[in-house]
C-alpha cells in the first residue's frame, strides 16, 4: 500500500499537483480509473429528506487505504439519497486538497497530520489525537473547510516486530522497552526518508532516551536502511528486530507483526476524517451525521484488514467497502 505519508509535500510538488487537476479539469474532466461499486440499499443510513439526487461528488487520494475510504463514501452518500459522481483515485495529496478547497469535490477523508503538516504549513505534528483534530479543525475554517469527527484510524508512522520474537526480546510491547534491551537487540530497518528527517529515527530514538550511534544506545551499524515495501519482509525474517511501519498497512497481520505501543507519545496523530466542502454541508447538514456514523467503526484493526484484502488478496477497493457498510449494517445488499 502507498503511504498516507505522501501527503507531505514540498512547494514544488504542492504547484505540480495543481497543474495537473487544473488540466484534467480543463480537458474532459477529472476521471477515476473506476467508478465501480456494487448496487446497493438503504441499512441504518437511510434517504436524507429533501436530498431527492441532488448531486455530490466524493474524492480520494490514489492507495488503498483511500480508495477504500472513498468508495465507503460513495456507498454512503448514495445511501443517504445523492447522485454521486465517483471522483475517487485522484492523482495525490495536493490535487485532492485542491478539488475540496475549490467545491469541485464536496467530500473526502484526510489524515490530521498531513493537513496540519503539509497543507497549513506547521512545523511540528500533535501526538495527542483529540488535540491534533481540533488544531487542524479551526485552522481550516478560514480555507471554507468542516471537519467532521476523526476515525480511530490513525495512520502514522510505528515500530513493528515479528511477534514470533517477542519472548526472545524480554516480552517487549512498548517503545519505551526498547531501553531495557542491550545494544546488540536494537536493530532496526527504516527507509531512507525517515532515517534523515527531522522528525524521524535520531528524535525517535532520543525520545525514548536512547543515543544514536553510542555503544551504549543504538550503533549506527544496527540501522539498515530499506526501500518502504521491503522493510515489511524484513523485518518478519529477523533483518532486524524492529521495523518502521505505517499502523494501518495491511502487511501487519499478513506477515503477524507486532505494533510496539508508542507510550510516551512520540509519533505524530494522522487520524483520518471526513472533510467537507463547507458550502455543501451548508445546505446539506444531515450529512455530516452520515459520516459521523461510520466514523467510529474504522479502526486501525478494520482498515489493516481491508488494506490486506486489497494489497495481499487482490480484492477490489469497492468490493472490501461494500461488505464493511454491509458488515455493519449502514447499507443491505440488493
Amino acid at each position: 500500500m502507498s503511504r498516507a505519508r505522501t501527503g507531505r509535500t514540498g512547494g514544488a510538488v504542492a504547484l505540480a499537483g495543481t497543474a495537473v487537476v487544473g488540466v484534467l479539469l480543463a480537458g474532459c474532466g477529472l476521471q477515476p480509473a473506476t467508478s465501480y461499486v456494487p448496487a446497493s440499499g438503504p441499512g441504518s443510513i437511510q434517504p436524507i429528506e429533501g436530498v431527492g439526487g441532488a448531486p455530490l461528488t466524493v474524492t480520494s487520494k490514489n492507495f488503498t487505504e483511500q480508495l477504500i475510504l472513498g468508495k465507503i463514501s460513495v456507498l454512503a452518500a448514495q445511501a443517504a439519497g445523492f447522485d454521486v459522481t465517483d471522483l475517487t483515485n485522484a492523482p495525490g495529496s495536493q490535487p485532492v486538497r485542491d478539488l475540496i478547497v475549490s467545491g469541485e469535490a464536496d467530500v473526502t477523508w484526510e489524515y490530521t497530520g498531513t493537513a496540519w503538516l503539509a497543507f497549513l504549513g506547521k512545523e511540528a505534528g500533535i501526538a495527542d489525537q483529540q488535540e491534533q483534530w481540533t488544531a487542524v479543525r479551526d485552522a481550516d475554517v478560514p480555507n471554507g473547510l468542516v471537519w467532521g469527527e476523526s476515525a480511530p484510524l490513525n495512520n502514522t508512522y510505528a515500530m513493528a516486530v515479528r511477534t514470533e520474537a517477542i519472548p526472545e526480546l524480554g516480552g517487549i510491547t512498548t517503545m519505551s522497552g526498547l531501553t531495557q534491551l542491550p545494544p546488540e537487540q536494537r536493530t532496526f530497518c527504516v527507509e531512507a526518508e525517515f532515517n534523515s528527517r527531522a522528525d524521524g529515527m535520531t528524535p525517535m530514538l532520543q525520545h525514548y532516551g536512547l543515543e544514536r550511534g553510542a555503544a551504549t544506545g543504538v550503533p549506527d551499524a544496527n540501522i539498515g536502511i530499506y526501500d518502504t515495501g521491503a522493510i515489511y519482509g524484513a523485518t518478519d525474517t529477523g533483518a532486524c528486530n524492529f521495523g518502521e511501519v505505517f499502523a494501518t498497512d495491511g502487511r501487519i497481520d499478513a506477515l503477524g507483526l507486532t505494533i510496539l505501543e508508542d507510550d510516551l507519545g512520540f509519533f505524530p496523530a494522522y487520524n483520518a476524517a471526513p472533510v467537507y466542502f463547507g458550502e455543501t454541508l451548508e445546505e446539506y447538514p444531515e450529512l455530516e451525521d452520515v459520516f459521523d456514523a461510520i466514523a467510529p467503526s474504522l479502526t486501525d484493526e478494520a482498515l489493516r484488514s481491508m488494506n490486506l484484502r486489497v494489497d495481499v488478496e487482490g480484492e477490489e477497493p469497492a468490493d472490501v467497502a461494500f461488505d464493511f457498510m454491509v458488515d455493519n449494517g449502514f447499507i443491505t445488499g440488493p
